[in-house]
């Protein structure tokens, strides 16, 4: 086992989190952010220090900054400069909503961190309102030290969740492909980091082509593709384990992978004689069922949220664009009809909503964008040089995906990096990553 496994089996070993609900009075009136439309002002909110004695006040402060960051990048918030505080809280006691409300804030969270006689940590926090200077949310949490930054995205997660009412994104990972090296021989590792960048490993040495790494619901295994072999095989690693297997030894090349919604099954495309067709494999018996059957490019299979149905992107018609199956296959509807090509669909963990990349149409650049199974209702939330491959945050509010950019006329430059951006195509940020990054795939909530 390599060491890069041994981390990964450290940071992704047994939380062991016990969860306590604080007292939380009955609201009369309470914030609440509606993000179906996006905002043009965040929330301004204040995030002390969680209050500690000893090493437990840098576990504070630092629990602290990793919620503000998490609450910040979300575009959502507001967090407000502590310099500017009028009350100390490390001296305990209630809030005093009037100094609050003298520097603007509008929700306060204020917490405490001690070490139990069993040497876990307990780490208690409380979110207010504090215009009706009332206790909106309040939770504590027990853990081991080391475990204390999924704290603080689990914080960060219910503070968002309470102001907006959607489940957050901020306790996930993202894997990726790092790239590195000249243009006439790129370096792929596969790749993972929290979705704050924090806790970046390299899971493969870099030895093999490795391309579109994709999370299991339990986010504790990934499809990928890998050249390992010499010729594209389908790949799943074991995230616990280091562990990775080929999954079946199948004629003609297999590719795109993604796992069905219960975990039970893998959908892939296979390509043999100029064509290819949609499989689906059965983890628990490895048998492999054909659903489409044609002399066409179909390719980039994706199941709906409850796994009936299957999104994928087909030249059947000419040029390249969007269909909808049965998850048995066939009865296949085309719904994209908007100008140039559509690839990479996948489908949001709502339900209501496919994101995909398309290819020219006005203008000529890639593009990432939405459109409703149906096919009704796109949107472009960003266009470029180049922008592909999108995947959904859990919560389905945000996307992640890759741009890459163009070589100057000696060859320089066309690396890629990962972005991230909300649905109403606001907030588009940068994800930081070591190197060159690109197929990003976002893992569901890990607890």
């Amino acid at each position: 086992m390599t060491g890069s496994h041994v981390a990964a089996r450290a940071v992704w070993g047994a939380f062991g989190l016990v969860l306590s609900m604080l007292c939380v009075p009955e609201a009369r009136a309470e914030l609440h952010i509606d993000i179906t439309h996006g905002i043009s002002q965040p929330l301004p909110i204040a995030i002390p220090p969680l209050i500690g004695e000893g090493e437990n006040g840098q576990l504070g402060r630092d629990i602290a900054g990793v919620v503000t960051n998490d609450l910040q990048s979300s575009g959502l918030f507001r967090p407000i400069d502590p310099k500017a505080f009028i009350q100390d809280v490390s001296t305990g006691g209630p809030p005093q909503f009037g100094a609050w409300r003298q520097v603007n804030a509008q929700a306060l969270v204020t917490g405490v961190v001690q070490t139990q006689p069993d040497g876990k940590s307990r780490v208690e926090f409380r979110l207010w309102d504090v215009f009706a200077e009332q206790q909106l949310a309040g939770f504590a949490y027990t853990t081991t030290r080391q475990n204390w930054r999924r704290i603080a995205h689990i914080i960060a997660d219910e503070i968002y969740k309470r102001i907006t009412g959607e489940d957050g994104y901020f306790d996930t990972r993202i894997v990726y492909i790092s790239e590195s090296g000249p243009a006439q021989n790129r370096v792929k590792r596969l790749a993972i980091m929290d979705q704050d960048s924090a806790n970046n490993q390299f899971l493969t040495d870099g030895r093999a082509l490795v391309l579109t790494p994709r999370f299991s619901p339990s986010a504790q295994e990934i499809t990928y593709l890998s050249y390992a072999a010499g010729v594209p095989r389908v790949y799943m690693f074991n995230i616990d384990t280091g562990q990775q297997a080929a999954l079946g030894d199948f004629p003609g090349m297999s590719f795109a992978p993604r796992f069905s919604p219960d975990g039970n099954r893998v959908v892939l495309s296979r390509s043999e004689g100029g064509a290819s067709n949609i499989y689906s494999l059965d983890l628990r018996n490895r048998s492999l069922s054909r659903l489409s059957d044609g002399t066409a490019i179909d390719t980039s299979p994706c199941y709906s949220p409850d796994g009936s149905k299957i999104v994928f992107n087909s030249d059947r018609g000419g040029s390249q664009q969007l269909y909808v199956m049965g998850a048995g296959g066939g009865g296949a509807q085309r719904i994209s009809f908007g100008s140039g090509k559509y690839a990479t669909p996948v489908w949001s963990p709502r339900g209501d909503l496919i994101a995909f990349t398309k290819i020219g149409g006005d203008g000529g650049q890639f593009s990432i964008g939405v459109m409703r199974p149906d096919g009704s209702g796109e949107r472009i939330l960003t266009s470029d040089f180049l922008v592909e491959g999108p995947t959904w945050a859990p919560n389905g509010r945000v996307l992640a995906y890759f741009r890459g950019s163009p070589t100057d006329k000696s060859g320089h430059g066309g690396g890629a990096r990962l972005f991230s951006i909300d649905l109403t195509g606001n907030n588009q940020r940068e994800l930081a990553t070591p190197g060159d990054a690109s197929d990003p795939a976002w893992s569901p909530l890990l607890r």
